[in-house]
């Protein structure tokens, strides 16, 4: 149980930070290259580094090298498992519901 709640975290952990919002917002448009992403949100390589991996550890962007740079791209499938990740979490099960109440 654990182990997938620290998986569901990585997803909202991509959502939690102005400078990734940013990115993704940036990567809305197309593939981008890291040198097309750094200057714009003022970034160093470092400073985008760390937080492309957040994004790609969550799956919510893709990437691939192409001589010494990285593109990056938003994910179909990420997206959609955030989408249903956040809809299973916010809905109620009342099937399952637990009362409070005293049963004495």
């Amino acid at each position: 149980m654990e182990e997938k709640h620290q998986e569901h975290a990585k997803i909202f952990k991509a959502f939690c930070d102005p400078k990734r919002l940013a990115i993704l917002e940036q990567l809305r448009s197309g593939e981008k290259c890291a040198c097309k992403l750094q200057e714009p949100l003022n970034l160093t390589q470092s400073g985008l580094s760390y937080h492309m991996k957040i994004l790609c550890d969550s799956g919510i962007v893709d990437s691939r090298q192409e001589g010494k740079w990285t593109h990056y791209r938003l994910s179909i499938a990420g997206r959609d498992k955030a989408l249903e990740l956040l809809k299973m979490l916010a809905t109620p099960d009342f099937e399952q519901s637990e009362s409070c109440e005293d049963t004495n």
